[in-house]
Formats: structure tokens, sequence, C-alpha cells
């Protein structure tokens, strides 16, 4: 038992009773029926058998409980949250842990109390309350050698400065694009602090850092909040499209200047490159940047690369697939409604608009795949009530919408709307696409079903495959590259596929 140390586990609440400060624990033993069934946590991370624990106790039981966790917790989750944390010390009822952001302490306590607290019990062999604070500089270095590291750079030569006659250039980032003005929420949380912790930290955590998401969800933001934040620190960075990427790698071939893009693009500090998937199907560029990845990443350079699939899933060849899966893979959904609230409350700050909250709750309330939708909508409004010289109102948002709130509200069109029409179209029925028949009919069908569910449906390749009787997603893929390429050059097919479009349009969802 704990000297000192008692009450039932609390580790979400953030308090502990008691004031008197206690830094250490004289003698702990702990029971041989405390170490629970066998888990195969390294030798290094295990108290042994009635081991008896001296002055250094919160960091033995908080270093045995990172090695309990680092099995139980999802890598991303471990990596983000409590890789960097540290026991400080025990404090009367308590054992505090050091995080290093207010916003880590608060996420381990909403989202991983009742695991922390679970495996603290199991090691400790009995209920202990943990609370979580912000390291500061007097706490030092833990026992275990994780401290707080934002401020060290690695010990590596500096880049060489851009040189002013290459004929390649960065883009320029957004100035409002930082992480200040970035709203976070259950559906981005992980993205946003695996970025913080990579602009704090370029080289030495999450490299590569990939992120992925659909269409205005903001891993531009992310990315470009990245890029913002090492700039302001004089590190220098390259930020391009792959569009950009590929013309750079195109030119430098056609004009004999592959060494001077060489230069260009493995003398920075940091790469970032947005929207990755578009280099897929181009063999020649994605050698050249599965080769610059690889300079940048072997001299501790950071690389962020931005998607709108998972690696595994993307085009992208399978080496490179393979390179950007090595680091930490995170991806932006949909934002809840309550995101979606204070998404809006944020833009009409910045357009010096004061909206009620029930003109609020009427945006919000709207289906509503990306922010860009959202913001696009509330600039309607502000512009609407502005130019009629009238209140912003319920009613006034409501005409400022207009046809939004009829069209926009439509949900997408469901799988079995699509694959019912692919089977009128086909002469064929829904049961045939998802069963086991491969007649070239059936098989052209089913392709074109694959294609139209990826294009009319939020559903990802994985879930069209389920939708088509368990196929897998690399089918999928498949099927929607040979129906693009049919469509230049088959009018037949491409007829087809427009009268299907007309007959689900005509549908109600």
């Amino acid at each position: 038992m704990f000297p000192g140390v008692h009450g039932n586990v609390t580790a979400a609440s953030g308090w502990c009773a008691g004031a008197a400060r206690t830094d250490s624990v004289s003698t702990l033993l702990v029971p041989a029926q405390a170490q629970g069934p066998p888990y195969p946590t390294p030798a290094s991370l295990i108290l042994p058998e009635d081991a008896i624990l001296t002055t250094q106790a919160p960091s033995q039981l908080w270093t045995a409980t990172l090695g309990r966790l680092q099995l139980e917790v999802p890598r991303p989750n471990f990596e983000t949250w409590l890789k960097g944390t540290q026991a400080l010390r025990f404090d009367d009822e308590c054992l505090v842990v050091g995080t290093e952001s207010a916003f880590a302490a608060t996420m381990l306590e909403e989202r991983l109390a009742a695991t922390i607290s679970r495996a603290v019990e199991r090691i400790a062999g009995q209920s202990i309350t943990v609370r979580f604070e912000v390291i500061s500089d007097a706490d030092g270095p833990s026992a275990n050698g994780i401290g707080d590291r934002r401020d060290e750079r690695p010990d590596k030569p500096a880049s060489q400065p851009p040189d002013p006659n290459s004929p390649f250039g960065s883009l320029p980032l957004n100035p409002r694009y930082t992480f200040d003005e970035f709203v976070v929420g259950p559906s981005n949380e992980l993205a946003h602090a695996a970025a913080t912790r990579v602009a704090a930290e370029p080289g030495r955590v999450y490299n590569p850092l990939y992120l992925y998401a659909g269409v205005g969800l903001g891993k531009t933001h992310l990315l470009q909040a990245i890029g913002n934040a090492l700039t302001s620190r004089g590190m220098h960075l390259i930020y391009v499209s792959s569009e950009r990427f590929t013309n750079d790698y195109i030119r430098s071939i056609q004009d004999g200047t592959t060494e001077q893009f060489r230069a260009f693009y493995r003398g920075a500090d940091a790469l970032l490159v947005d929207d990755i998937q578009f280099i897929a199907g181009k063999a020649q560029t994605q050698e050249g940047f599965f080769h610059t990845f690889n300079e940048l990443h072997m001299g501790t350079k950071q690389v962020v690369v931005t998607g709108d699939e998972p690696a595994r899933q993307s085009l992208l060849e399978e080496r490179i697939q393979s390179r950007l899966e090595g680091g930490l893979v995170v991806d932006i959904q949909p934002p809840d409604y309550e995101t979606r609230t204070a998404i809006l409350r944020e833009k009409s700050k910045s357009l010096q608009a004061q909206l009620p909250e029930d003109v609020l709750d009427v945006v919000a309330s709207r289906p509503s795949s990306n922010v860009r939708e959202l913001e696009g909508s509330l600039n309607r409004i502000v512009a609407y009530a502005q130019m009629t010289g009238t209140p912003v109102t319920v009613d006034v948002a409501r005409k400022g919408l207009g046809d939004l709130l009829t069209t926009r509200q439509e949900a997408p069109m469901t799988p079995s709307a699509v694959i019912k029409a692919v089977s009128e179209q086909f002469g064929t029925d829904s049961e045939t696409l998802k069963g086991p028949r491969r007649t070239k009919e059936v098989s052209r069908a089913r392709h074109v079903a694959m294609y139209l569910l990826r294009e009319t449906s939020l559903l990802s390749s994985p879930q069209v495959g389920l939708a088509l009787g368990g196929r897998d997603h690399s089918t999928v893929l498949y099927a929607q590259r040979k129906v693009e390429q049919l469509i230049e050059t088959d009018p037949e097919l491409r007829s087809i596929i427009a009268t299907i479009r007309q007959r689900l349009a005509s549908q109600p969802r």
C-alpha cells in the first residue's frame, strides 16, 4: 500500500483531496497479486514481484504504467498524449502527472482517464487518484528521460539558404491559417494535436505526418499552420501543392536543371506537400518524390503530406504508401453540431458580425460535409442582411440561404438507390451485382456501380466494397480507374452513365 495515499481512482476529476505535499514515498511493497494476468510488457517497464521502490516511486510507478498503456492504447493516441508525460510527485492522495500542454492535460482527463486509472491500479495494486498538470521548467526532466523537449533542436547541420536564382519556389502561406484560428473538436482533435507537436519538434516526432480528409475539412489549414509556425522560427520551409511539385519536376527534366531541383527541395528544413493524391499514376513524379522524401527523412528534416484517403487505400505506388505509413497517419472527420457551431462563432467574429445563437443554430443544424460550406452559408447570410439593411434574424437567415435550405439539405444518394438504378439500367437485379457472378455484362454493371457509388455518395472505397457484397477496396479502386478511362473513349458507356445519373437526380433522397 502507498503510505498516506488512498481513495478512489478519479483520474478524470482533476482534483485531489488534501494540500500536503510528499515528493516521495519512503517504501512501497507491491504484492505479487497486484501484478494481475501476464502482459507482454517490456522487461524495463515491469515492476518486479516484491519490488521495493524508494524515493523514485512516482516515476517508477508511472514508467511501468506507460509500459502497460503502450499495449492498450492505439499508437497515435499514445504517441500524441502519453509519450511526453512524466510523473512529477505524490501530492498527498494524488499521483501528479505532468503534460507538455494544458490541452494535453485536458485530453487525458476527458478521453483516457478511465484507461489510465485501470492501468495505474493494476500496477499499484490499489486505487490511486491521478491528476494532470502542465510541466513547468522547475520540474526539470523526468527520471525516465521524458521531459518537455519543445525548445530543443536536433544536432544537425543547418540547411542551406534558398538560392535566389533558383527557378523553383515555395507557394505563399495564408497568414490566417494558424493554430489559433483552427477550431478544435472531436472530429479533428487528434490531427490538431499531431500538427502542433510537429510544429514544436520538427523532424523528431511524427515524421512523416500524413493528414487525410475529404474536401474542406481543414487539412490544408493545419498544413499551413505548421508552415507558419516553422517560418516564424526562421526555418527554411517549402510548401507546395502536388501540382507544383509535378510541374517543377517535369520542368527540371526538360530544362536540364535536375541538380537545382534536388538542391531546392532537399535543402529545406521541412517539406509540406498538399493533396499528394494527384501524383498518382505519374510514375516519374512519384520517382522524384520518393527520392526527395528519402533524402529529407534521412536528414531528420520534417515531411508533412495531405491527401484525401488513407495512404494504403490511395493509388500511390506501394513504396510511397509504405513511407507515409511509417510515420503518423491521422484523419479528419466532418464536424459535429457542436464543432460546427463553434466554427460559425469564430467566423462571425472575423466578419465583425454579431449573430444571435438561434441564427447560428439554423446554419449549424443543416447537414454539411465540410467547413467551407458552413463559412459560405454564413457569408451569404451576412451579405444578405447588409444588402437589405436588416438585422440578422432567423427569418433573414432563411431568406439569405434561400435554395440552400432545400437543395443542400438533401442527403447524399444512398448505396441501395445507386445499386438499384444501375441494376435496372443493365437489366439485372441488385442481388446479382452483390453476388459472385462474373460474366462480362455483370462485371461491367458492377464496375459502373462502384464508380457511381464513389461519385454520388460519401462512401470510402472499403465501404463501397462492403455495399457490393464485401469486395476488397482494391477492386473498387481498380473499377473506378477503369470506368474513368473508358468514359473518355467509349461513347456508349458515357451515355449509359449519363442516363443513370439522370435517373438518380430525379429520385427523392
